[in-house]
């Protein structure tokens, strides 16, 4: 303590319990009394270890750390009030650091002598009446506070963690009270914690009437942990161990783990190796000028009764951190952070889904439902990682190194395989364009595909049970994800050789004018995230070419399905970067040509003779020239100065 210069000793409760299992007892279930005892103890043999730092800081605090057992916010009740317990959860809120008074300095107004009073409990106590005999007065008294002592002090909410929480209940929380430099501002809003504290109850008092009959629970902390943020904290025992590196060993690791995945859904190869890339993720990279995110966004479009709710719910289940949340009930403070008025006035900050979601998976269902200004908040927690608040105030930045795996109905209700995704889907192209994955769920009737599907879904309402049973039991799944994840795959020459084949190649498609981009430098680095998140899921360390033969091959599937230009049959990627394919840009680029060119003439261009002049020049027919003229009026590039005439704005 003394070469730290801290006030407080850290003590292993394990430790107390192997010395004196009576004293550990009393100390747990008399903390109040105990305390003040062990707290003297401590200071005493400081007093004869080193004398002099014990005169500079006239008091120790004694914390104990690692309760036996972790007692769940939800089992919290009157039978733990005045007991020391250790709970665990998530900071969801934490007020700014206030001093508060430990030890107040009153003068008399009379006589003027001082005196000293230990304060305890939520207001200020001045004296019953004067210390000095000679004045014996009650009253008045001054607040010295240029003698009084403060101590730090702050006030967080923990609540359960989104993956302990029962089905269908609310989130239990609890304030705790930090008092002391070493516990304030250790815990931010998003951090996984675990406190250490004495339960206490408080009855809210009513002007006039008196205190309530019902009285709120808190704690007053004694010592908090913030616990790894990483999945990678989850306990594995040694058996879980050995059948991890076995599995970790079979040749057929992929295909076992992706008939693992939500094995009661039927089919959807491609889109459950998707979610398997998304679980294990890619390396994030921290350089000093930039950062790389290593997490994969995958999105899943499709017609009504494919299975798409069902598969994000079971991803919310499986991943070590996982949320779900859907489409119109969330907002946008819901989904990042949301700044709060206290009752003693000020701000302070609450933490959203994606904050929670912190080194997990959130699943977003139905994204296209959300309003649009709720659905801006998401763009920079899937690119940069980081939510950032600045209201009334409240100017910080928050981690969301979240993957992220949503799901979008087709506006029309179904999806139109010849319109292209922009126009399929209700969602912007500044949120399509994050996506690593794309892929289209279609309902296309289909004898062979059918039969097996009915017999699949009628076998499990007859049984009640999966009908396959998956290779891998979820809860060594959930394992196996946690433990890989601490793997960091670095590329080999052979698969750095595949990928920039295949990135030169499709780009070199793409040099000679009029033809479309079809990849472009996002998709070479989601093909990286690819690669990596495969050979981690065999636990190997180095990505071999056959991790990037995959991760093309899955790639190659998504652009397929969603960045094909309709009507020329080439890949775009354009259709995803701007909504717009090259085709129709070069059209909308004819028009817009022409009737700058008819303009310098006549001053106005009039439509019959634009629409003339593009069917045999162009060779644009009229109903398409109508629906583009009528998207470039929409858009506000041209208008009808009056009927039946166009002009450039």
């Amino acid at each position: 303590m003394a070469i730290t210069g801290s006030t407080s000793l850290i003590v292993d409760f394990e430790d107390l319990l192997a010395t004196d299992a009576a004293l550990s007892e009393s100390v747990t279930e008399k903390p109040d009394e105990y305390l003040d005892s062990v707290n003297r103890a401590a200071y005493a043999q400081l007093q004869i270890e080193d004398p002099e730092y014990a005169e500079g800081i006239r008091e120790v605090c004694v914390r104990f750390i690692g309760l036996p057992e972790t007692i769940s916010l939800r089992a919290l009740g009157s039978n733990h009030i005045g007991k020391l317990v250790m709970v665990g959860g998530i900071v969801v809120r934490a007020t700014p650091s206030r001093p508060m008074v430990t030890e107040a300095a009153f003068r008399c107004k009379r006589c003027g002598s001082l005196m000293r009073i230990p304060q305890s409990g939520p207001f200020l106590s001045p004296p019953l009446k004067c210390s000095d005999p000679a004045c014996g007065r009650t009253g008045p008294f001054d607040f010295v506070q240029e003698e009084s002592a403060f101590i730090d002090s702050q006030q967080i909410r923990i609540q359960e963690r989104p993956e302990e929480l029962p089905p269908g209940q609310l989130p239990r929380w609890i304030n705790a009270e930090l008092v002391g430099r070493d516990l304030v501002d250790i815990a931010r809003p998003g951090d996984d914690v675990s406190i250490v504290g004495i339960v206490r109850a408080q009855a809210s008092t009513l002007p006039r009437v008196g205190k309530l009959r019902v009285f709120s629970l808190h704690l007053d902390a004694n010592f908090i942990d913030v616990t790894s943020k990483e999945p990678e904290a989850v306990f594995v025992s040694p058996e879980e161990e050995k059948q991890i590196l076995e599995l970790a060993r079979d040749p057929w690791v992929h295909r076992k783990i992706i008939r693992s995945i939500a094995p009661s859904i039927y089919g959807y190869e491609h889109v459950k190796e998707a979610v398997m890339y998304l679980l294990f993720g890619g390396v994030p990279k921290y350089l000093p000028d930039i950062k790389i995110r290593g997490d994969m966004n995958v999105l899943l479009i499709g017609d009504p009764g494919t299975a798409k709710s069902q598969l994000l719910q079971y991803v919310a289940r499986i991943a070590p951190r996982g949320l779900y949340t859907s489409g119109r009930g969330t907002t946008a403070a819901g989904l990042t952070a949301a700044v709060l008025r206290e009752r003693e006035g000020g701000m302070s900050l609450e933490a959203g889904a994606l904050v929670l979601a912190d080194k997990g998976v959130a699943c977003i269902d139905e994204i296209d439902k959300m309003r649009p200004e709720d659905r801006v908040a998401i763009h920079e927690a899937m690119e940069q990682h980081t939510v950032s608040v600045a209201k009334g105030g409240i100017v910080a930045t928050l981690n969301a190194r979240t993957a992220m795996l949503a799901a979008a109905n087709p506006a029309l209700g179904r999806y139109e395989p010849y319109r292209t995704v922009a126009e399929n889907i209700a969602l912007p192209v500044t949120i399509l364009s994050r996506f690593d994955l794309i892929f289209v769920l279609r309902d296309v009737p289909e004898k062979e595909l059918d039969t097996k599907m009915s017999e699949h879904i009628l076998g499990l309402h007859k049984t009640g049970i999966a009908p396959v049973e998956p290779p891998v039991p979820p809860d060594i799944l959930r394992k196996y994800i946690s433990y890989v994840r601490n793997v960091k795959p670095v590329l080999t020459e052979e698969a750095l050789q595949r990928l920039r084949d295949f990135y030169l190649t499709m780009r070199s498609a793409s040099e000679t004018e009029g033809t479309p981009i079809a990849i472009t430098a996002r998709q070479l680095e989601s093909l990286v995230r690819l690669a990596e998140a495969r050979a981690r899921a065999a636990l190997r360390k180095e990505i071999l070419a056959e991790d990037a033969e995959a991760s093309i091959a899955i790639m190659k599937k998504s652009l397929e399905e969603v960045g094909i230009d309709v009507s020329s049959q080439k890949l775009d990627i354009d259709l995803i970067m701007t909504g717009k394919p090259k085709s129709l840009r070069d059209k909308l680029q004819i028009i817009l040509g022409t009737i700058v060119e008819m303009e310098r003439e006549t001053g106005m261009m009039e439509k019959s003779a634009l629409l003339e002049k593009l069917e045999t020049d162009y060779e644009i027919s009229g109903p398409e020239a109508e629906r583009l003229i009528g998207q470039l009026v929409k858009e506000g590039t041209i208008y009808s100065p009056r009927e039946g005439y166009l002009k450039k704005t």
